[in-house]
């Protein structure tokens, strides 16, 4: 089976451990396309309702600590009450510290083995 772009996202971003954050380029690079920060975005956009109850799309926030969702259905404060229930800290401007809550993310070798292991969740 072939995994889109978006069902690997969602693949690896189902392994970000509560109470830890990964910033968009992390994501993309792991998956071994360096430019593709914003088409991670795009592919936590798009996520169905029920793929959004699994893959813990909260947990992508922007590489400078932030929340900055840009969705009809979700909002950055959202984002950010929700990482907060989760137990991550953020200052009074809305930063959160990386090298605290940021997420060390898989080797290659891991990656290829969940995309190669773990199936994407369903649309419906």
């Amino acid at each position: 089976m072939s995994l889109s772009f978006f069902d690997k996202v969602y693949i690896l971003v189902m392994q970000i451990p509560r109470g830890k954050v990964a910033y968009y380029g992390q994501i993309a690079e792991m998956l071994e396309a360096p430019g593709a920060a914003r088409t991670v975005g795009w592919a936590l956009a798009s996520l169905s309702p029920a793929q959004a109850r699994v893959v813990p799309w909260q947990r992508v926030i922007n590489k400078a600590g932030r929340c900055s969702i840009r969705s009809l259905e979700h909002s950055a404060a959202e984002q950010q009450a929700l990482l907060e229930e989760e137990g991550v800290v953020f200052n009074e401007y809305g930063y959160t510290d990386l090298s605290v809550y940021g997420w060390e993310g898989l080797d290659p070798d891991e990656v290829q083995f969940l995309l190669h292991t773990v199936p994407p969740p369903p649309r419906a």
